[in-house]
């Protein structure tokens, strides 16, 4: 279910592997993902390209550092086409309802289309698929236009608007310098300010090209480099003091920089702890700040009343388009509405304190279900795509020991889900994610606890759950009916 990098990644292996019998369902009408949904002005990736694509499909073109959000999407129809997925997938086909049949032992998947019966079934939806839009009194009064800056209305002309932008995360700061070259005015609402590091974004060269396309093993050291320089930025998030400090330093060293007016510097200085929120990447966006035309309110967007959009400090402007830039639901995913284990409890009910996953991929009470993107895997320092890789490997270690031992229900043991999210909260402990001093879309508003991201190194997530291991798995043998209690009583 779902045909971003996760949905594609698992579609290539499996067809790698001579497995044919699989379909992928999307409620789109391309592949994409994230990348596929997000159009708007100045979108692009804040991570490394060479480390934000399948380690199995390396690209040598990628135009610079940090690719525009199109190179990435054209990246991923093109490993789509290249690899004979099109034949598999089925656009269009949003998930209504996915259903464990206990008789059958099989998946029952409803889509407006079609009804599938399924051995196994992958999550693949991601974390960044269902936009937040705030509950806003009064937006129904808006005499003008207002949408998500991941649902981009193209027909709205922004030419000389007058336009609030809400929000300061990662695409709104990726806006604003866009929105403000053809705007007439921008006010920008923001609730706290980010820290926001240098970001150059190099072109590379044809020569650089070629290189990297005749000799491949150039690009994976390249790649290699790239990963540790990265993996290093989690001591900081750890909360280690001396790398704590040096990120700190660089991004408010940048501010001091870019922004002389001490009255403006001071509005633009966090006052919560460093990877607490998201570290951003801009070399424009205090720059565009300071233009004529572009206002700074620091509070947030209160209501609106006809054609003004009033702030929480009670100040009121003139607008003629509203974007949000509010971020996804990540914490409590919508899909996992859609899902229902074979007593009618449904993935989101028994996620009613916070996603939990054994291996951050299976969940006790819903058998041969895969969940890749779900509990634990995004990352605050390095690219998703590393931990994609890792989910796609243990998924495809699960295939391969129910062919070889006739296994026809896999399902996780409530024990050993239950050690894995008491490990992962210990690791949460001490985390600037936890005890940085701020909110963000990492921990689960209802618990409190850390459940989107996986707080310690990508090579440790790598390490422990890249590698399917039946031991914490009830075994439920097709040739003899019997049942193998591992890791716990059956």
């Amino acid at each position: 279910m779902g045909a971003g990098f996760a949905g594609i990644g698992t579609g290539i292996q499996l067809k790698r592997k001579g497995i044919g019998d699989f379909v992928i369902i999307e409620r789109a009408d391309e592949v994409g993902g994230t990348w596929r949904d997000n159009t708007y002005p100045g979108v692009a990736c804040d991570v490394p390209s060479h480390i934000y694509s399948f380690s199995f499909r390396l690209n040598p073109d990628w135009s610079r550092v940090r690719a525009p959000g199109r190179e990435i999407q054209e990246y991923l129809v093109t490993a789509a086409r290249e690899e004979g997925l099109y034949p598999h997938l089925r656009f269009g086909e949003a998930l209504e309802r996915a259903t464990w049949d206990d008789v059958a032992k099989r998946w029952i998947v409803e889509t407006p289309r079609a009804t599938y019966s399924a051995r196994f079934v992958v999550l693949a939806c991601g974390h960044l698929a269902d936009e937040r839009l705030p509950d806003i009194p009064g937006i129904e009064t808006f005499t003008g236009d207002f949408f998500h800056s991941a649902r981009w209305n193209h027909d709205v002309p922004l030419e000389g608007k007058r336009i609030a932008l809400i929000g300061t995360g990662a695409s709104g700061i990726q806006l604003l310098p866009e929105l403000a070259k053809v705007a007439s005015q921008v006010v920008v609402f923001q609730r706290t300010p980010p820290y926001i590091s240098p970001a150059p974004n190099p072109v590379y060269t044809e020569a650089e090209k070629r290189l990297w396309s005749r000799s491949p093993e150039t690009l994976r050291e390249l790649r290699t480099e790239m990963f540790w320089l990265a993996e290093a930025n989690f001591a900081a998030r750890r909360g280690v003091p001396a790398y704590l400090e040096a990120a700190r330093k660089k991004a408010l060293d940048h501010l001091e920089r870019s922004v002389p007016d001490p009255e403006l510097r001071a509005k633009l200085t966090p006052d919560y702890e460093i990877g607490c929120k998201r570290l951003l990447n801009s070399d424009e966006y205090y720059a565009t700040l300071q233009e004529d035309h572009v206002i700074l309110e620091t509070s947030a967007l209160a209501r609106i009343d006809g054609g003004q959009a009033i702030s929480a400090a009670g100040n009121a402007f003139e607008v003629d388009v509203i974007v949000f830039a509010t971020g996804f639901e990540a914490a409590q995913p919508l899909f996992a509405n859609h899902v229902f284990r074979h007593d009618g409890i449904s993935l989101a009910d028994s996620w009613c304190e916070g996603m939990i996953a054994y291996a951050s991929n299976t969940t006790h009470g819903f058998p041969n279900l895969f969940i890749l993107n779900g509990p634990n895997t995004s990352s605050g320092h390095l690219s998703a795509i590393y931990i994609i890789e890792s989910q796609i490997n243990y998924f495809m270690g699960a295939l391969e020991f129910a062919h070889t031992h006739g296994a026809e229900v896999l399902e996780v043991t409530k024990e050993a889900e239950s050690a894995y999210v008491a490990d992962v909260r210990r690791r949460s402990e001490g985390t600037v994610w936890t005890d940085g001093g701020c909110h963000n879309w990492y921990v689960d508003p209802r618990s409190g606890a850390l459940t989107v991201i996986w707080p310690d190194f990508m090579h440790a997530f790598r390490e422990e759950n890249g590698t399917f291991d039946p031991e914490p798995y009830h075994v439920e043998l097709a040739a003899h009916g019997r049942v193998e209690a591992r890791g716990g009583a059956a």
